[in-house]
């Protein structure tokens, strides 16, 4: 199995946010993405939100750094490890723009970008960007296809749907790789069934262990006459490697690399090929040293 981190600071819910990140910044991200590249892992992540509503401000905050620009100066500061946008909702923009914003990135990056893209859930944010929130679903499948036509290798990309139609219209640079990785999140049985026929590979949105083998016998079972590699993910509990001197939360993982590798090696024995990890820490130095140690102690054992 491979793993990958969701980058803190750039995304402050109270769902996830530790609290030494409301003061942290640029420097903060650089470091965590640099002993992520140090350590092994797969990739960083980025979360994407335009603008939150007042009602929901106390819950998920309004700090969400933008995913292209946030990749971007991160792959700058780093030399090999992937960059995800976990997710991208994409249907809060034309596919054309989405395309030039992504492709220019994994060309600057050398062909480091996993596109991850979901349908969204704030229903402000659709109205005040012009489109209907409950059209979400068939919107965000439409544009997948029309990502994968704009973000092919074809300087003039087309695609002729219900909602975008596009041919003649040339954008360089390309992507730098032949096929850009797009993955697809959530858990709704919508959103299943557009990982396994439209994706390249699928983000759950936190399923619980006891749900994920069913789950992925249905990607399994709709994808039966597809070709192609897929990609499984899941999102692991939270983890703390060692004893810790403060209370972690009764949810959080700890102990020992042995222990921690075993339960984590349970989701390869689901089907999962990647799992995101996230560590509860009380400060950047912190974090940083559980992602070395876990790269050092227990991803061999994965």
């Amino acid at each position: 199995m491979e793993y990958g981190i969701q980058l803190p600071v750039q995304s402050q819910s109270t769902i996830y946010a530790e609290p030494w990140e409301a003061d942290a910044g640029p420097g903060d991200l650089v470091a965590v993405a640099r002993a992520a590249e140090s350590a092994g892992f797969a990739y960083v992540a980025c979360c994407d939100h335009v603008a939150i509503p007042r009602r929901l401000a106390p819950a998920m905050s309004t700090i969400w750094y933008d995913p292209v620009a946030t990749l971007a100066y991160l792959a700058a500061a780093t030399e090999r490890i992937r960059l995800l946008s976990h997710v991208a909702v994409v249907g809060l923009r034309h596919p054309l723009l989405t395309a030039k914003q992504y492709a220019t990135l994994d060309h600057l990056s050398g062909g480091r970008l996993i596109l991850g893209v979901g349908a969204g859930h704030v229903q402000e944010e659709f109205e005040a960007l012009g489109f209907d929130f409950r059209q979400r679903g068939a919107l965000l499948d439409e544009c997948v296809d029309a990502l994968h036509a704009a973000l092919g290798p074809d300087e003039f990309p087309e695609h002729h749907g219900k909602l975008y139609d596009f041919e003649g219209l040339g954008q360089r640079p390309r992507p730098a790789q032949p096929h850009v990785p797009l993955w697809v999140g959530g858990s709704s049985p919508a959103a299943v069934r557009r990982a396994a026929l439209k994706g390249d590979g699928w983000l759950p949105q936190g399923d619980p262990r006891d749900r994920l083998p069913a789950q992925i016998a249905r990607i399994h079972e709709l994808r039966q006459d597809r070709q192609g590699p897929f990609t499984v993910g899941a999102i692991a509990e939270p983890l703390y490697l060692g004893r810790p001197a403060w209370d972690v939360g009764r949810r959080t993982l700890t102990g020992g690399p042995d222990q921690l590798a075993e339960s984590l090696r349970a989701y390869g024995e689901m089907g999962v090929h990647q799992i995101q990890v996230r560590f509860r820490s009380r400060g950047t130095t912190e974090l940083t040293d559980q992602i070395t140690a876990f790269g050092a102690e227990v991803a061999p054992h994965l």
